[in-house]
């Protein structure tokens, strides 16, 4: 099983894209700026989206997406997503005002999307692969993934704030190899970082010394204009185990 970075920034600008992550040829979690990188025929063969939440950086290309391909597929996309989250996508983007509800187009019988509907713990299996939602701590309701291929796993936890909930699902799976976690804010912008439920390098300190486990760990969400400045912070507060920045383009086997 392969995982590739298509965006992984807390904004954008230059080379900067925001979150979009590649799972094999068919999955994506998350649908922000950086799915604008694939071909249109990358595109056509995206049968499962998961959704860790609603904010724009995360679904920003997603009705992009559903309007570029659908028609040429002969299956729907399946959006998968917490029923809170599906709810914001129907009442706030598929809503016709903002953008046409795909689940009715070109009819009810046969969209071109549909939604499914995913629980915290609860595994979904994709011919083996295994991804689980986790708790996670954010503004709006949210979940990170542990994706298992079945001999290794990696942990997204999307957006979050500090959650002992999250690092007690985390220290339960056995075959842990990569984490990648959120710090969206240096430590300047501490206050910031609390209000929105972001994480700071003294908060993901805190959150780092509550995991059990030794996997490799990469930092994502980093905001533009930030990034050196978090990444130093990060590397002085956090030695023990060497956090690496995660980067556009950057593929994980397991």
């Amino acid at each position: 099983m392969k995982l590739k970075v298509l965006g992984c920034s807390g904004g954008i600008g230059g080379n900067f894209r925001t979150t979009s992550l590649l799972l094999d040829h068919d999955v994506l979690i998350d649908a922000g700026t950086g799915l604008g990188e694939l071909s249109l025929a990358e595109m056509s063969i995206i049968d499962h989206i998961f959704i860790t939440h609603s904010h724009l950086d995360h679904i920003a290309c997603l009705p992009l997406l559903i309007d570029s391909v659908g028609f040429m597929r002969d299956q729907p996309v399946v959006i998968h997503a917490t029923a809170e989250t599906l709810q914001i996508l129907q009442q706030h983007i598929f809503n016709w005002a903002i953008w046409p509800d795909f689940t009715e187009i070109p009819n009810l019988q046969q969209p071109v999307m549909r939604y499914e509907e995913i629980r915290l713990g609860e595994t979904v299996d994709l011919g083996g692969r295994k991804l689980t939602p986790l708790p996670v701590n954010h503004v709006v309701p949210a979940v990170g993934f542990c994706i298992d291929s079945g001999t290794a796993s990696l942990v997204f936890s999307g957006d979050t704030t500090t959650c002992d909930a999250l690092w007690e699902a985390v220290n339960r799976i056995g075959n842990l190899r990569y984490l990648i976690v959120e710090t969206a804010f240096c430590d300047a912008e501490k206050e910031l970082a609390i209000l929105s439920k972001h994480l700071c390098p003294s908060l993901l300190a805190e959150e780092l010394a509550k995991l059990k486990l030794q996997p490799e760990i990469y930092i994502t969400h980093l905001k533009p204009g930030e990034v050196e400045l978090t990444m130093h912070e990060i590397g002085e507060l956090i030695r023990h185990v060497n956090p690496k920045i995660l980067q556009n383009g950057q593929e994980f086997d397991f």
